[in-house]
């Protein structure tokens, strides 16, 4: 009996021990990390966490930017931007996108359901930009599918055929919707880029460029490229240009809203008055 209570007995949870105790281990606690409304959902991995504390990405993200590694001394971190494509079917939003990111081109084609993204990095002056681009459905019993990707988007892509005129009337409905489904803080200088493509198909012109321009001068003079998906013309440029756009309404948004309100800070001075009667 004497040996059996002497004897070790380890409790079979080793939480329950007391934190001095040689044996004593904490707690295990398995949490995912999501990443913000702009990137896709992805897990990040499994890490030890006290249960009372709780990480955020967007904190993550913050902590990034304001301490910066010690190799780049000093040097501004990424920034990611949202770019959303829009446009009738067929016009070359997937094969614009291919082109840029991925540098190939398919004649084959394959209606987009719902939206998809490509990623790629610039180099923007002095910051990295890792451009999120957008590719939405065109056909319309797709087009409520790929509306919910609008939100979050810090610059939109309008694009048309130049060979077939009906894509290019349709512009006005695209950009008015995207204002009503993204709701943008600032809709009066939100930043727009219309890009005419296929310009490789000259003879089958069917939009010329001064018509587009003119367009563009009607909605505040937004920028306009001719470009070419299956010849890579002025595709690099003209995503370049996206970029800077949305880098700049994006510096001009942290500015002009800022994440944390002013503080609010009470008068010492004033006192409570003390002893008040009431007059009833």
């Amino acid at each position: 009996m004497e040996n059996r209570r002497n004897q070790e007995q380890k409790p079979r949870n080793n939480a329950r021990l007391p934190r001095e105790h040689p044996n004593y281990s904490p707690p295990r606690v398995e949490y995912t990390v999501i990443n913000g409304p702009k990137e896709n959902p992805e897990k990040l991995g499994m890490c030890r966490f006290n249960p009372l504390h709780f990480l955020k990405a967007a904190d993550v993200r913050k902590h990034e930017e304001t301490c910066p590694d010690k190799e780049m001394s000093g040097a501004r971190k990424k920034a990611l931007l949202k770019v959303i494509i829009l446009g009738d079917s067929g016009v070359g939003k997937t094969s614009l996108m291919n082109q840029y990111v991925n540098r190939r081109f398919s004649n084959q084609y394959k209606a987009t359901i719902g939206a998809d993204f490509l990623t790629r990095d610039v180099q923007i002056d002095d910051r990295t930009v890792t451009l999120q681009i957008w590719d939405t459905a065109g056909q319309e019993r797709f087009q409520s599918l790929g509306v919910a990707f609008y939100r979050g988007a810090d610059c939109c892509v309008l694009a048309f055929d130049v060979t077939n005129a009906g894509s290019f009337k349709s512009l006005d409905s695209w950009r008015d919707e995207f204002l009503i489904q993204a709701s943008p803080r600032d809709p009066d200088h939100f930043p727009f880029v219309l890009l005419g493509n296929k310009v490789d198909l000259e003879s089958n012109r069917a939009v010329s460029a001064k018509r587009a321009q003119n367009w563009c001068q009607t909605k505040g003079n937004i920028p306009y490229y001719e470009v070419s998906a299956k010849e890579a013309v002025n595709v690099e440029a003209a995503f370049v240009a996206i970029a800077r756009d949305a880098l700049a309404r994006e510096t001009q948004e942290s500015n002009d809203f800022p994440e944390f309100p002013d503080q609010i800070r009470l008068n010492p001075n004033q006192q409570s008055s003390q002893g008040s009667s009431c007059n009833c």
